[in-house]
């Protein structure tokens, strides 16, 4: 007897907990105006310093909103921007920090497997009052700094509009 009072007990506790959540939920995104700003001051921000390079901004889904590629960037960059791109947004963590994570023997070291995972400097996470909003990714730099350099150009060019 006492066995089915408890039962009936956590039932109502359950109903309860599923009662009080919502069914949906907001997001916050970026319009294609404020992504296509980010990628223009971050492609500004390497030609100024003399490197051709493809700029990919991703929604929070890893969903691409925006890719530039300057007249001679070798054609993987396209894919690596995009993916590194893909990568912040997915993992919302810069890719230099996730190199370090990811590096073998340490516990994320299995990431590096999966095919978009770019474990490289040049992906920073797109984040505004509170929210992820997407990653910006740029390949083409003399190395993972240069990119993350003109990555994070990028997202200053837009950091005031992204403050609500």
């Amino acid at each position: 007897m006492f066995r089915n009072i408890y039962i009936a007990v956590g039932f109502i506790a359950l109903s309860a907990v599923a009662v009080g959540q919502e069914a949906v939920f907001q997001t916050r995104s970026l319009t294609p105006e404020t992504a296509l700003a980010a990628a223009r001051a971050a492609m500004e921000s390497c030609r100024n310093k003399g490197y051709q390079v493809a700029v990919a901004v991703v929604d929070r889904a890893g969903l691409t909103q925006v890719l530039l590629r300057d007249r001679y960037a070798g054609p993987h960059t396209i894919d690596v921007a995009t993916n590194k791109a893909w990568t912040a947004a997915s993992t919302r963590m810069s890719t230099a920090a996730l190199a370090v994570e990811t590096q073998a023997g340490k516990s994320m070291s299995g990431l590096r497997s999966h095919a978009r995972v770019m474990a490289a400097g040049g992906g920073v996470v797109i984040e505004g009052g509170g929210s992820t909003m997407g990653g910006l990714g740029v390949s083409g730099g003399p190395g993972g700094d240069a990119d993350e350099a003109c990555a994070q150009a990028g997202i200053k060019a837009i950091a005031d509009s992204l403050e609500f």
